[in-house]
């Protein structure tokens, strides 16, 4: 009797052991906060990726390229870590904004998959792995944990008066502050830091779920490679001062698209996508504001796939956990897919032999995937258009006022 007793307790004991392992090993497992039903909070970033020829997308290290972000912002280890990391995927730019009536104070923890957190802002309780670690471009294909963030303790604070930092500074990092939500509050070792958002950046070697590629007519095949639904596809091209755009609506396989018309214009495809971010829950305010911090890069010279990312993969690969739990969370991740089409390449050509400096600072931080695909086509012309490129690089650019 003693022994069945004692083997009875001995297997519960082993079972809720295992139980408890198993459920703290799973990574996205969501974590029971109690729930602030005056809270709301709303997100956007970005994911960026260009694809190969099969219309997949590949690990990149942007060849050029400068940091947009005011000089506050923290890195992690220095401002260029984020270039020299090798990557398929460069979250850019996701803020998380808090709306409330009253005062309260939450913590905020982020995850990123087989990545790593680069920037942000305010100043965050922890962050892993060690911002003090040095990391070679190659390091996110070696063994590692995934990437967090962490800020333990950021008070809402709708009653007090703005007071940010970089005020009259020009940046596109300030455009993102023009919504309606409360002001934050978070204690950093130099004193208060105040924002309007939680701010982060980071860059990952996860697969995305979309492919893109030109068909043999011209046309351009984009593919759902995930379980959930795409909600809506853009199909961007821009050749100088033309431009032209197409809507794709959702993908739940396939979507096969024209080239659009390069007729089209700025004002126009603002519009189009502040509606789609309008459709996926966010406020007005915040559909516009994500437009204007990303018009220039979004919108510049090359041909590219806008997605809006699946909620569910966006809550896999970057697992957000809030407490208290706000009554409602939108999160939208617009995903872009940059296409590496013959006008594309034939542009780069014609830029390097022409050493047009201009021409070339516009596909940037996207050169060296362009050009690894232009030398694997026709090998014969790597040297040429690597001397092409370092006679390039000694030619300053035209000063430009910026925006």
């Amino acid at each position: 009797m003693l022994t069945n007793v004692v083997r009875t307790l001995v297997l519960s004991v082993t079972l809720a052991c295992l139980a408890f392992s198993s459920s703290s090993d799973r990574p996205h497992a969501p974590q029971a906060f109690p729930v602030d039903s005056d809270l709301t909070a709303h997100e956007w970033g970005t994911f960026t990726s260009i694809a190969d020829r099969s219309g997949q997308a590949v690990a990149w290290l942007p060849l050029s390229g400068f940091s947009d972000l005011p000089d506050f912002v923290e890195h992690f280890r220095t401002a260029e870590t984020k270039a020299q990391l090798r990557g398929v995927v460069r979250m850019e730019t996701p803020v998380l904004y808090f709306y409330s009536p009253h005062e309260t104070t939450v913590s905020v923890n982020v995850r990123f998959s087989h990545g790593v957190i680069t920037e942000w802002y305010p100043h965050a309780s922890r962050i892993a792995p060690d911002p003090k670690v040095v990391l070679d471009d190659a390091a996110l294909y070696r063994h590692h944990a995934d990437g967090s963030i962490s800020w333990d303790s950021v008070k809402v604070s709708p009653g007090i008066s703005a007071n940010f930092p970089g005020a009259g500074e020009t940046s596109h990092y300030y455009e993102a502050r023009a919504t309606d939500a409360s002001p934050l509050l978070v204690s950093a070792p130099g004193g208060n830091e105040q924002e309007k958002f939680l701010f982060y950046r980071g860059v990952s070697t996860f697969s995305v779920p979309v492919s893109a590629k030109a068909t043999a007519g011209g046309r351009i095949l984009v593919s759902n490679l995930g379980e959930e639904e795409i909600p809506a596809v853009i199909l961007f091209e821009r050749r100088g001062n033309q431009l032209g755009y197409r809507l794709g609506g959702a993908v739940r396989r396939e979507l096969l698209l024209d080239p659009p018309e390069l007729t089209s214009n700025i004002a126009s495809l603002s519009q189009d996508v502040e509606q789609t971010l309008l459709s996926q829950g966010l406020y007005p305010a915040e559909a516009q504001a994500m437009v204007a911090t990303w018009s220039d890069s979004w919108f510049e010279e090359g041909s590219r796939i806008f997605y809006i990312v699946p909620r569910r993969f966006v809550d896999t690969i970057v697992p957000l956990a809030i407490n208290p739990a706000p009554s409602q969370t939108v999160r939208v991740f617009v995903g872009r897919l940059e296409l590496i089409t013959p006008a594309s390449e034939r542009a780069v050509e014609t830029a390097l032999a022409r050493r047009d400096r201009d021409t070339i600072d516009k596909y940037g931080r996207f050169l060296e995937p362009i050009l690894d695909r232009m030398k694997s086509e026709n090998p014969a012309s790597a040297k040429r258009l690597d001397d092409d490129l370092r006679a390039t690089d000694n030619v300053q650019p035209t000063p430009s006022s910026g925006k």
